[in-house]
């Protein structure tokens, strides 16, 4: 199990109102909003979610990082648990010509709304019921999503990971290394259900048995 940060510089790309997301509306209300995880999460109003989610490239980066770090090769297959619009999924693809992917994801809207090349590898699932086969993925990557799950949802979408997975795996959720930071999570936060410090994720990750590489994201 090792840290590897390949997301960082796409999630500091976007430039965040911390209070103004507080005072602005009703955050209670977004919030709900938001946890159907349909046209208003994706593609709505700001205040329920990305406010339009729309391809522009940005996924490479993190794409050719995996590529090289995995060693990814055609052939191999490659499974995104909480896939969304599926472009990192799209990007792989791109970078590894001949390599299969899948992805997963409750999101019915955000499935309907994929990159149209990859759609037909994409189904509607849950992250602690991984709809295949024992070590079926050589790599089984998470960005963004795991913290959306209650903990006891949280240690079976772990294991399962782990299942699905030949051996390497990527996490990537949403964390706290400060007050301040911690402060920003709640404040910008529309579904997450998991508010753990960076140190409460690692010490879950090793109670659990999780053997793959790790990263989070920050509220700065």
């Amino acid at each position: 199990m090792a840290y590897i940060d390949f997301v960082s510089a796409v999630h500091k790309s976007t430039k965040r109102d911390y209070i103004g997301r507080v005072v602005s509306d009703d955050k209670a209300d977004c919030a709900i909003i938001a946890k159907q995880y349909g046209y208003d999460y994706w593609d709505g109003d700001r205040k329920y979610g990305y406010g339009g989610y729309r391809y522009d490239g940005r996924w490479k980066s993190v794409a050719e990082k995996l590529a090289d770090y995995y060693q990814l090769q055609p052939e191999q297959k490659v499974l995104d648990v909480g896939c969304g619009m599926a472009h990192l999924l799209y990007e792989i693809t791109q970078v590894v010509p001949g390599i299969k992917v899948a992805g997963v994801d409750i999101s019915r809207y955000a499935l309907e709304h994929a990159k149209p090349e990859v759609r037909s590898t994409l189904q509607y699932g849950q992250a602690q019921a991984l709809p295949f086969e024992d070590n079926e993925f050589d790599l089984v990557v998470s960005l963004a999503t795991l913290h959306n799950l209650k903990i006891f949802e949280l240690k079976k979408a772990i294991q399962e990971i782990g299942r699905v997975s030949k051996k390497n795996s990527y996490i990537m959720v949403e964390s706290f290394r400060n007050d301040r930071e911690e402060v920003n999570m709640l404040y910008w936060q529309l579904t997450c259900a998991s508010y753990y410090s960076v140190e409460e994720w690692e010490w879950l990750y090793q109670e659990w048995g999780y053997a793959g590489d790790y990263s989070f994201i920050f509220f700065e």
